[in-house]
């Protein structure tokens, strides 16, 4: 197949509009985040947003964090703090130093040593189930309530920024990202579908058939696809944007503002309804729910598609070229302007599409070959990652995926036999095992009843006769120096926790 060619000079205009868009929709949004009636906005409030930093400079002092912004002078020539471009610009960090061919160990090591602070809804049971010892995608799944909610589908730009024109690897990267917080939700979907968008808007424009590649890469299933399409269904067979709003709120809404289903119903109808930049982005947050998550995603896609050049002055100038992270988010190394996030996207790109993507290349001009549409809606490898199992843990040596399968919950109880299985990969390919390929070592008091090799998995029987809080079970693998470790969790370990609350800090 004729690859896309991609003009660099184009792409990076996009690239630098994807930031702006994202800081536009992100300040337009933060003052209405949570409230579910609509609203009539048709530009920046200033009044709320300087109501809105007076409650945030509260809140952060009151915990122990500098804010440095000084409402009292505050002239709008920045955007307000929103970590939706925070993560993103951690994992752009994380690509620089780590290389294109990504572990989820090198997310962990970067969330572990950026975001920790971060400590609340489904980003704080991330790092309660890592403190825990479990690895990505148990991390995301385990007693996480949260994981249908907008944390993951508002870290998609990066994705799409570093494998421009390559839907099905925007929609791989962002799998990864969302395996740590979300692994088993709604808010992967979100992520995988809006990263798929976004990466092939760089090429194409027309939104239907953006939204058909992004539904390509998320099951059909799945309640924001079924989101998705009814707010598409609203448009085309011409209700009023009134009336598809309130259908969207009233079939899927949700009694969480952030939950994910319902906000990618009212992105689609604010991009789809309407034909004006300002007027889309203002449409978008008077729907309400996530305002700062709507604003920002939508802001986002529409300066990928818009390019810096055609956004309004009047959207650009109050947001100018900073990004204000929120206190909780480690700096150090971080881009701080657009302008330098621009520079740097561009260089991990290339190398990105250099080595993992088949479908584009970056050029001097574009070119678009006859077989575009072939190319976009590419997903067979990411089919093969919709049905991983998310009752597991990964670990790597070297190129070597090991998965770890706890056979439901990562616990287990004394006196009562549990099976758990290995099965080794090499980019997310099951591999042939062979006898004496994989050696474990369990707990002392633990006995092992029978090892056999069963579809490709290196399936045992275990019999503990007594449970620790936590417990190890060590891998050996054949002509590997390195081992790895997986934690079980013992009865108690566990407690049973309020649905919709913060992970405890202990």
């Amino acid at each position: 197949m004729e690859k896309i060619k991609l003009s660099k000079k184009e792409y990076i205009d996009k690239v630098k509009d994807c930031g702006i868009g994202k800081n536009i929709g992100g300040t337009l949004g933060a003052p209405f985040e949570g409230e579910k009636f609509t609203h009539n906005l048709n530009y920046y409030h200033k009044e709320s947003i300087k109501k809105w930093l007076k409650n945030v400079k509260t809140y952060w002092e009151k915990s122990g964090f500098k804010f440095e912004i000084d409402i009292d002078n505050f002239n709008f020539d920045q955007p307000l703090p929103n970590d939706d471009l925070d993560f993103q610009l951690v994992w752009l960090k994380m690509l620089e130093e780590r290389g294109v061919n990504l572990t989820l160990n090198d997310f962990v090591d970067f969330w572990k040593k950026y975001l920790y602070r971060h400590w609340y809804s489904e980003y704080s049971w991330c790092l309660y189930n890592l403190q825990r010892g479990l690895k990505p995608p148990i991390s995301g799944a385990f007693q996480n309530y949260f994981v249908d909610e907008m944390g993951s589908p508002i870290r998609s730009e990066i994705w799409a920024c570093v494998a421009p024109a390559d839907p099905q690897l925007a929609a791989y990267l962002a799998w990864m990202d969302s395996s740590l917080d979300h692994a088993g939700g709604e808010g992967t979907y979100g992520e995988m579908f809006w990263a798929s968008v976004e990466s092939a808007a760089f090429v194409i424009d027309d939104p239907f058939t953006l939204i058909d590649i992004g539904l390509s890469m998320i099951p059909i299933s799945s309640n924001i696809a079924r989101c998705i399409k009814e707010a598409v269904r609203c448009y085309k067979e011409k209700l009023e944007w009134g009336q598809a709003r309130e259908r969207i709120a009233t079939i899927f809404g949700h009694y969480n503002p952030c939950n994910a289903i319902p906000n990618h119903g009212f992105i689609i109808l604010e991009w789809v309804y309407r034909d004006v930049f300002g007027d889309k982005l203002c449409k978008a947050v008077n729907c309400e729910y996530d305002t700062d998550c709507t604003g920002a995603t939508l802001g986002s896609l529409l300066g990928i598609l818009n390019g810096f050049s055609k956004i309004p002055e009047e959207w650009k100038k109050p947001v100018g070229d900073l990004i204000t992270p929120v206190p909780l988010t480690i700096t150090d190394g971080l881009p701080l302007t657009i302008t330098e996030l621009t520079e740097r996207t561009i260089k991990v790109a290339e190398k990105m599409l250099e080595k993992n993507s088949d479908t584009v290349e970056f050029a001097d001009e574009s070119f678009i070959p006859e077989n575009v549409f072939s190319l976009l809606f590419k997903n067979e490898k990411i089919r093969n990652l919709l049905t991983f199992d998310i009752h597991s843990s990964i670990e790597n040596i070297e190129d070597l995926q090991i998965v770890f399968h706890y056979g439901g919950e990562p616990v287990i109880y004394p006196k009562i036999e549990k099976i758990f299985e290995i099965s080794l990969m090499k980019n997310w390919e099951k591999m042939k095992l062979e006898h004496g390929q994989i050696e474990v070592k369990v707990p002392s008091q633990w006995n092992i009843l029978n090892i056999k090799i069963e579809n490709e998995k290196f399936k045992f029987k275990v019999y503990p006769k007594k449970v620790e809080k936590s417990n190890i079970i060590k891998v050996k693998i054949k002509n590997k120096l390195k081992e790895v470790y997986f934690t079980i969790l013992g009865p108690e370990a566990i407690k049973l926790f309020p649905a919709s609350t913060t992970a405890p800090k202990e």
